[in-house]
């Protein structure tokens, strides 16, 4: 009995280091870091290393847009190409050369205006009215006309077209083809008259202007005023659910692809959407947050990693680690793992003892 006891114990310690478990231990991840030709960096993230991590190269899974700040413009509206415009003419006299007898108006509606900026107009032929206001089209237009009918008045009147509008794609409630009204209409502007934004995840605001994308969040749009930038007629805005995410593995509360729902997700905040680190079995001095790089990112000066594959460790169970968690950033596509504590494994092989015991007295008795 007491050798096979033995055995049972020689087979129990040399499968120790096999048992299953749901995590890596954190020396099993970071064994290779000690050898020659490491496939991978390591660094801690400490207080003396945030400074050096925020100027570091993003990822090529951080999207960046850029965006149009808020920009003064002219308060009325500038006639564009392709608007139309519709005229009312007053003429008093009794033999109007534009007016049939016994009526004071002649009404020349829906005139498009051409490529080139001009109208053309019944009398007076084409005139240049592209970036007048429609008050200064006004004028010029009665002041053309004053020379065939010295008592003309004219009422003018434009309706923009696709050059003088503006297009809600989506992401609200009442997505339509906005014709800009005079002064400062803004993104958020747009976004009310659609109806407001629905039921979105973090919500990122997209506009398309002059063949090129912008990109930045509804609530920066909020929090900021001078970011809500003014129209200009055709741009196309849509507002999208934000796409980034990071993968949450090892003992942690959950383990999936969880997608960011604030604009900037410390390490700290990973951990209460990961539902917190499993108490029985996670290794609080062990979580790590496996991040690549573009090549291009690679330094050896302390300005970028020294290898695209990087690991940032985080020690949970200091001060220091709890705060500069707070502060390091996750990346869209990085991978936050929760380590195994190794004292779970001894746990498990304590356990597997106490039943081989258990068969061994059962045999002895």
């Amino acid at each position: 009995m007491l050798k096979l006891f033995r055995s049972l114990v020689a087979v129990v310690l040399l499968g120790a280091c096999a048992l299953p478990r749901g995590a890596p231990i954190e020396s099993e991840v970071l064994t290779e870091v000690n050898s020659e030709q490491p496939n991978f960096a390591v660094y801690a993230v400490t207080r003396n290393n945030l400074s050096t991590f925020s100027r570091w190269p993003t990822t090529h899974n951080v999207k960046s847009f850029g965006w149009v700040a808020h920009r003064h413009v002219a308060n009325e509206i500038r006639i564009k190409p392709f608007d139309r415009i519709d005229l009312v003419i007053w003429d008093t006299e009794e033999n109007s050369l534009i007016t049939a007898p016994s009526e004071k108006l002649v009404d020349v509606s829906n005139m498009r205006v051409t490529e080139t900026g001009q109208v053309f107009i019944p009398y007076l032929g084409y005139l240049k009215v592209s970036d007048k206001t429609p008050d200064a089209a006004r004028r010029l237009v009665e002041a053309e006309m004053l020379s065939i009918v010295p008592s003309a008045q004219v009422q003018l009147n434009v309706t923009p077209g696709t050059r003088g509008s503006v297009s809600l794609v989506g992401g609200v409630k009442t997505p339509g083809t906005v014709p800009l009204p005079e002064g400062h209409f803004t993104v958020l502007n747009l976004i009310s008259k659609g109806g407001g934004p629905e039921a979105l995840r973090n919500p990122q605001v997209r506009l398309i202007r002059a063949g090129k994308a912008y990109s930045t969040s509804l609530d920066t749009l909020y929090d900021s005023p001078e970011q809500d930038t003014v129209l200009l007629g055709g741009d196309k805005v849509a507002l999208v659910e934000d796409d980034r995410y990071f993968r949450a593995l090892g003992a942690a509360g959950q383990e999936e692809v969880i997608y960011f729902t604030e604009n900037k997700i410390s390490v700290l905040d990973a951990m209460s959407l990961m539902g917190g680190i499993a108490d029985n079995r996670a290794n609080p001095q062990g979580v790590l947050v496996l991040r690549e790089y573009p090549a291009s990112a690679v330094r050896t000066n302390g300005t970028g990693p020294t290898n695209s594959r990087t690991v940032f460790t985080v020690d949970l169970t200091s001060a220091d680690g709890l705060f500069s968690a707070g502060r390091f950033p996750v990346y869209s596509g990085d991978t936050v793992l929760v380590t195994e504590s190794p004292i779970n494994a001894a746990r498990t092989v304590f356990g597997l003892l106490g039943t081989v015991v258990g068969i061994t007295d059962q045999f002895a008795q």
